[in-house]
């Protein structure tokens, strides 16, 4: 069964740490052309939507519901969607609150909030349009709260669980972010959690991390593959990347490995 976890981020929303966890921006142009996608507005509070976009590559295949990085927006995944796509794979990228087209403004518990709406829509949208195939959850950098949340809470709904540049502890990177925990009042144990959610799943799991990451150090992929409660689990080393060129320089392993997962969901 899922664990109860503290769900109080109060230390996390104070504006000295939002400055530095969150870099919004709005979608601007155009959207690039190479594949199709549907557009969507997904309600999470009261009139606030958070925008996403699904790119759609057959109904019978296997869905990634990706929760991307702090300065990223779903529309920077315009290229890499119709990739996943000629792959087999159904790509949703969800934005954040204040992130792109979407309403309201960023913070941790609404991020943390969101994310179960998020996939409750993801599962109704699914059923709706009768896409069958299995459901990934995958969160990269500051997504990896979102989806190790789900992974812990809703582990029974979810098949398969990838993590890339995720974060075991917040403590270290609020320091590098500049933000002192023990001044704020942050405690681990009270915060993400991230270590102690994913030993409660234990469905086929996938941690892709940068050698050099310069943000996460791979020790932190390191320790969440080894906390990892999954039997069937794999860690990824992407040799000589950091944090922000991991897809460009491990493109051809980063795609093998996910790649891998989908089809032994989808052959279940």
């Amino acid at each position: 069964m899922p664990r109860k976890r503290p769900t109080d981020y109060a230390a996390l929303d104070r504006p000295e740490v939002l400055t530095f966890l969150f870099h919004p921006r709005q979608t601007t142009g155009p959207a690039s052309s190479g594949g199709k996608f549907q557009e969507i507005l997904i309600p999470v509070e009261g009139d606030v939507h958070v925008g996403a976009r699904f790119h759609m590559a057959h109904a019978k295949g296997p869905t990634l519901l990706f929760f991307h990085g702090n300065g990223e927006i779903v529309s920077d995944y315009d290229d890499i969607g119709p990739l996943f796509n000629r792959l087999g794979i159904n790509f949703m990228a969800v934005d954040y609150r204040g992130y792109g087209c979407s309403g309201g403004s960023p913070t941790v518990s609404a991020m943390m909030a969101d994310c179960h709406r998020i996939l409750d829509f993801a599962e109704k949208w699914k059923m709706d349009n009768r896409f069958a195939g299995p459901l990934i959850v995958m969160g990269r950098s500051l997504g990896s709260a979102s989806a190790l949340e789900l992974a812990d809470a809703s582990g029974d709904r979810i098949d398969g669980l990838i993590i890339e540049s995720g974060f075991a502890w917040a403590g270290p990177l609020l320091r590098l972010l500049g933000v002192d925990p023990e001044r704020i009042g942050f405690d681990e144990a009270s915060g993400f959690a991230n270590v102690d959610k994913i030993k409660t799943f234990t469905k086929p799991t996938v941690i892709i991390h940068a050698e050099f990451d310069h943000i996460i150090p791979f020790s932190d992929g390191q320790a969440l593959f080894e906390a990892s409660g999954a039997a069937d689990k794999m860690l990824i080393k992407v040799p000589g990347a950091n944090h922000n060129d991991i897809f460009m320089r491990g493109l051809d392993r980063y795609l093998e490995a996910i790649t891998g997962l989908a089809e032994k969901l989808s052959s279940v």
